[in-house]
């Protein structure tokens, strides 16, 4: 059985789920906030130690604006409701992307983080305004800039992901197969599962049975 320390999750189809159901792409988003807390008590129940959330690209900010707001609106008042239950569990929260936001959240994204950094049970890796290309070209000019060698003990510690182990098992929902610019140094050599559902739809039995195929799957790393 392989050992699970790590599980990183793209959550897409919130807006298709909405404009399904609702009429209303926002109204997706909001239901899928109900499923990421589900699966955080899951992963918990599961003894994961990591969970890693695509939440905002650095794409996404093509999206329309009326969207983007709603978006971060509900981040906020997520985070003012929620953080004092987080850090009741015991829970960390980290946030993996370039803050370019609100002074407003910005200063509660750091007051989260800063609250939560000495919980150990979980960490949930919030990943906001992220992408791959992006960080890993900021991974290389900063050690360029202290003139260190370029290798790959190096580029992981200058990565937004320095000190968190690389993740096991990748899952993405929404019936779509790409990567979508996430991760691509960290994922090398975790186990990518493809889900149909739209996100809102993905449910905790749907995490277990991925969990239960994760842990029976021969994971060769080259090897034969």
């Amino acid at each position: 059985m392989n050992p699970l320390n790590h599980v990183a999750i793209i959550m897409d189809g919130n807006g298709r789920w909405g404009l399904k159901h609702k009429k209303s792409r926002n109204a997706g988003h909001k239901a899928g906030l109900v499923i990421v807390e589900k699966i955080i008590q899951e992963t918990i129940k599961k003894k994961i130690k990591y969970l890693t959330l695509f939440a905002f690209s650095t794409e996404n900010w093509k999206r329309p604006k009326k969207e983007i707001n709603y978006l971060f609106n509900l981040l906020e008042n997520f985070l003012k409701k929620k953080i004092k239950d987080l850090h009741s569990k015991n829970i960390k929260l980290k946030i993996i992307g370039f803050k370019k936001f609100s002074k407003k959240l910005n200063h509660l994204l750091d007051t989260s983080e800063r609250k939560t950094s000495k919980n150990t049970k979980l960490q949930i890796n919030l990943a906001l305004n992220y992408g791959s290309r992006l960080e890993l070209i900021y991974a290389i000019k900063k050690l360029i800039r202290v003139k260190k060698k370029i290798d790959t003990e190096n580029i992981n510690q200058y990565l937004l992901t320095k000190n968190i182990p690389e993740p096991d098992l990748l899952i993405r929902t929404g019936n779509t197969r790409r990567l979508s610019n996430f991760l691509l140094w960290q994922l090398a050599y975790s186990e990518i599962y493809f889900e149909k559902k739209l996100w809102p739809d993905f449910n905790e039995k749907d995490y277990s049975k991925i969990i239960k195929k994760f842990k029976k799957t021969k994971r060769n790393y080259g090897n034969i």
